[in-house]
C-alpha cells in the first residue's frame, strides 16, 4: 500500500560564521562516495517500482 505524505516540515540551521568552502567541505573522494550511495538508493527504488 503506498504511503501519502500530506505535510513535510524541514528545519535547517544556518551558521553565518562557518567557512564557505564550495561543496560543503567534502573531499572529492567523499563526494563520489555520496553520489554512488544516492545512485544505489535511486536504483533500488526504481527496481521496487518495476516489481509492482
Amino acid at each position: 500500500m503506498p504511503i501519502e505524505i500530506k505535510e513535510l516540515h524541514i528545519k535547517i540551521k544556518v551558521d553565518e560564521n562557518q567557512d564557505r568552502s564550495p561543496g560543503g567541505g567534502f573531499s572529492p573522494k567523499e563526494k563520489q562516495k555520496l553520489i554512488d550511495q544516492c545512485i544505489e538508493q535511486i536504483l533500488e527504488v526504481l527496481g521496487k517500482q518495476k516489481e509492482r
